[in-house]
């Protein structure tokens, strides 16, 4: 693949001359609402990157065989900017999810890009569309890149052609049961979300559109998530679309924090990875990347040493868990009773961070 990439210092601007009416940040719906504008840039083998554009919001064009209708040949990312009471814009750790953007463009045969570039491109998007960042504590402008293949054939084959775009939208929070209400899980072995060898530590669509179903069986046993389980062991691996987390007393009595470890089926998250380097930096307990299976957690809440589990992602930032339904039988998780200290002290420090109540490098200003 040709190694020209696109330069921010090209991006053309092509301004929306009719804009929309803002939504009340008060009610808003995820994923529902977009701004005036999208940033595209197109691909070819031949020519390599064109020159990016900002240009209205508007309706894709694409060839009826193109190689992501057909064979999912794409991959997205899913990004935050926050207005903090100074009215000033901040992105979260931006540099991660575009690392892991290419990471996943690559696993996927699709061309690779200057990360740094795509991010000043984003930034110019955003500084565009400043006015649709929510003045809220509680709300965010989502920022969606996206990369497909346009490849015009039905050959299962690296496509030739490709379409990166970035589109934007404000949004409240991504649970109907509010910002910080626990959920409950169905943890049903039959369903797998992802396995050793496959893509499940890639952002792609594929690992997603196949969990509908399974979250349509949940909400029917009046669950709300799904807890996906791995192996003949039934180990606990991610919730939902968010990373997991539990914090309880090891098998030495010591306080300990653990999620699964990044072994191929677990997503790199940003959230989670921010949430381990600040458990690092507190030194207050364990933290630990390893395995926990099912049996291992109910044993734990029977020896009443579990304390908090709690997901962690882009969308929630963080959600308690309070119940799992796992092969017939109700456990509840004592989450909520334990305060929980440790979900709500992540919540606070982060969106401290986000929305600029604590200056930090993990939150560039955008403008």
């Amino acid at each position: 693949m040709t190694l020209h990439f696109f330069q921010a210092s090209d991006l053309q601007i092509e301004l929306n001359k009719h804009l929309k009416p803002k939504p009340d940040s008060s009610k808003l719906v995820f994923g529902k609402n977009f701004t005036d504008h999208m940033l595209t840039v197109e691909w070819s083998k031949e020519n390599g990157w064109g020159k990016p554009h900002i240009k209205p919001f508007q309706n894709l064009s694409l060839h009826p065989a193109s190689s992501a209708l057909h064979y999912s040949v794409e991959l997205f990312e899913g990004m935050k900017a926050f207005r903090g009471s100074d009215q000033r814009i901040r992105l979260f750790r931006p540099m991660l999810n575009m690392e892991r953007m290419l990471q996943s463009s690559l696993r996927a045969c699709l061309p690779a890009f200057d990360r740094s570039e795509l991010l000043e491109c984003i930034q110019q998007l955003i500084r565009v569309d400043q006015d649709w960042v929510p003045h809220s504590s509680t709300a965010s402008l989502y920022i969606r890149p996206i990369l497909i293949g346009t490849e015009p054939s039905l050959g299962v084959s690296i496509s030739n052609y490709a379409l990166l775009f970035v589109i934007l939208g404000p949004v409240g929070p991504y649970f109907t049961t509010g910002s910080f209400n626990p959920v409950s899980l169905l943890a049903d072995p039959r369903f797998v979300r992802a396995w050793i060898g496959g893509v499940g530590n890639c952002k792609v669509g594929g690992n997603y559109g196949p969990t509908i179903y399974v979250q349509g069986e949940a909400a029917k046993l009046g669950c709300q998530q799904v807890l996906w389980l791995y192996g003949d062991d039934h180990q606990i691996t991610e919730v939902g679309t968010m990373n997991i987390f539990l914090f309880w007393k090891d098998q030495e009595g010591d306080m300990e924090l653990v999620t699964p470890p990044l072994n191929g089926i677990i997503l790199p998250g940003v959230t989670r990875q921010s949430l381990l380097d600040l458990a690092r930096k507190w030194g207050e307990f364990k933290v630990s990347e390893r395995s926990v299976t099912m049996s291992e957690l109910i044993k734990g809440l029977e020896e009443k040493k579990v304390k908090e589990m709690f997901g962690s992602g882009t969308a929630c930032v963080v959600c308690p868990v309070d119940r799992i339904l796992y092969q017939g039988k109700n456990y509840h998780i004592p989450t909520m009773e334990n305060g929980p200290e440790i979900a709500k002290r992540f919540l606070k420090e982060l969106t401290d961070i986000q929305y600029g109540r604590i200056r930090s490098d993990w939150a560039p200003e955008v403008c």
